[in-house]
């Protein structure tokens, strides 16, 4: 399973790769206005700037004229740019049209897996379902993923699945167990996956016990 971060911090994806640990970027306005930026499109050419892999940008418009010319202006920034489009009929639409013209796409917002299933027939190269925003609902986001994994083997669609709106490392687990290609979180929650309080412990046994015996290097 490949991991992004869903960040516009480049400080946190620096910090990312440093671990190796991070094979794309997924970012929104929401993120990228939260680092105080005011240049959406310079933010988006900084990160492609240190990011080798996948770079999910989102657009703002929401007729398909202007997603397609907003998409257009996203993906020269890179090659690695994949367009954000949102799971509306103007989104599908734009996203057979930009599918069809070579640019990679990510539907995102997905909610259900019919909404994945259009997705992939339109030519969407990624999903992303919401899994902590149906959570918060009442309805359990990751049985929507696992449905969504059941319907592209079912049909051989190519399509991969980003888990998004991820909470917790638990998100993550149960993600890589259905067989999900891709989830996407913030860095905090990256952060938490490489912890374990026995880990921790047994990190402060090993060196007391290294100290009591007077053990040399």
């Amino acid at each position: 399973m490949k991991i992004f971060l869903d960040t516009a911090s480049l400080e946190e994806i620096k910090k990312g790769l440093e671990w190796n640990m991070v094979d794309g970027v997924t970012t929104n306005p929401t993120l990228i206005a939260k680092e105080g930026c005011k240049n959406y499109r310079e933010r988006i050419k900084e990160i492609a700037e240190i990011v080798r892999g996948p770079i999910s940008a989102e657009v703002l418009a929401e007729d398909f004229e202007g997603m397609a010319r907003e998409a257009k202006e996203l993906s020269s920034i890179s090659k690695n740019i994949v367009i954000k489009i949102p799971m509306t009929e103007e989104g599908i639409k734009s996203c057979k049209f930009l599918s069809d013209e070579g640019i990679k796409v990510n539907v995102t917002l997905i909610f259900s897996p019919l909404q994945a299933l259009i997705a992939a027939k339109a030519g969407a190269s990624y999903v992303s379902p919401f899994v902590g925003r149906l959570d918060d609902v009442g309805n359990p986001g990751m049985e929507i993923v696992s449905e969504i994994l059941q319907i592209f083997q079912n049909y051989n669609f190519e399509t991969e699945v980003i888990v998004a709106s991820i909470r917790n490392p638990e998100h993550v687990r149960i993600a890589a167990l259905q067989g999900a290609h891709i989830s996407t979180m913030p860095f905090s929650t990256l952060k938490q996956i490489f912890k374990h309080p026995l880990t921790d412990v047994g990190i402060k046994r090993f060196l007391e016990d290294y100290k009591k015996a007077g053990l040399k290097w």
